[in-house]
């Protein structure tokens, strides 16, 4: 059965999952209402049959479910104002607001709503995204309907609340740390004679082609190193190199570090 969205917040992210919605056909275009202050930034979701709007209790009033992808600061105020267009009876929350819990939400709207936390990662913008999921006094269709909706989007897995802060490292931070590591491995190509753009793309996909490797056939990433790895190679010998300067140890204390971070400064 097709069901209504808001998605309160037409930045980057409430955009990417609006057009990641409707380029997968998961619902059609006048079953969407997105939401900004400045809404001549929204035309082009307007032109494809999205309803945009600059009132937040409006696209409430019009929705089954409703996607908050405001910024931290703003929640507080946006879900005081929203409240008296609620009803939990009708209504299904789903947050992608970094670091606001249910319990915060539950504070301002009380317990009886259904409440979703979803954390995406920028790779959503092209549908390609990494979403953690958590739930809260949600039915099994309930959960359903929004793990379908964020695989429109990439990749799902349910979580516990408590591993939000995690998710958040491993998925949403772990986007740049990859970055990073690609970054690396095209300034190593330079240097043995690629040209910046050659490097580029062949690093890229070469990243892109382990990942699907390990997706699509489930191995442990051991398992696929030792397909490349042949005795006294040069394979070998880059990685034990890789490893006497740190490079697992350095990633998994950046990890950490990051998780230490969120969880300090809550």
């Amino acid at each position: 059965m097709s069901k209504k969205i808001a998605i309160i917040g037409g930045g980057n992210l409430g955009t990417a999952i609006a057009e990641g919605l409707i380029n997968s056909g998961f619902e059609q275009p006048q079953h969407i209402i997105i939401t900004k202050r400045n809404i001549a930034t929204l035309q082009s979701l307007k032109d494809r049959g999205a309803h945009i709007s600059n009132d937040n209790n409006e696209a409430a009033s019009f929705a089954d479910y409703i996607i908050l992808a405001v910024k931290p600061f703003q929640i507080k105020e946006v879900l005081e104002k929203l409240k008296p267009s609620l009803n939990p009876e009708k209504h299904i929350l789903v947050s992608v607001v970094t670091g606001v819990w249910v319990k915060d939400m539950q504070e301002i709207l009380g317990n009886g709503f259904p409440i979703f936390r979803a954390m995406p990662n920028t790779a959503i913008a092209i549908q390609e995204s990494m979403t953690c999921i958590s739930s809260d006094n949600a039915s099994h269709g309930q959960i359903q309907y929004v793990t379908d909706l964020f695989n429109q989007l990439g990749k799902t897995v349910f979580i516990e609340e408590k591993l939000m802060d995690a998710a958040t490292v491993l998925a949403a931070c772990g986007t740049a740390f990859a970055m990073r590591y690609i970054r690396a491995n095209i300034q190593g190509g330079i240097e043995i004679g690629f040209s910046a753009a050659t490097a580029s793309l062949i690093a890229a996909q070469t990243v892109k082609g382990a990942a699907e490797l390990l997706l699509q056939k489930n191995t442990h990433p051991e398992q696929e190193i030792d397909k490349v790895t042949t005795p006294k190679g040069c394979t070998i010998a880059g990685l034990n190199e890789m490893e006497h300067q740190g490079f697992s140890s350095s990633l998994i204390k950046g990890i950490v570090t990051s998780y230490k971070k969120i969880v300090n400064d809550m």
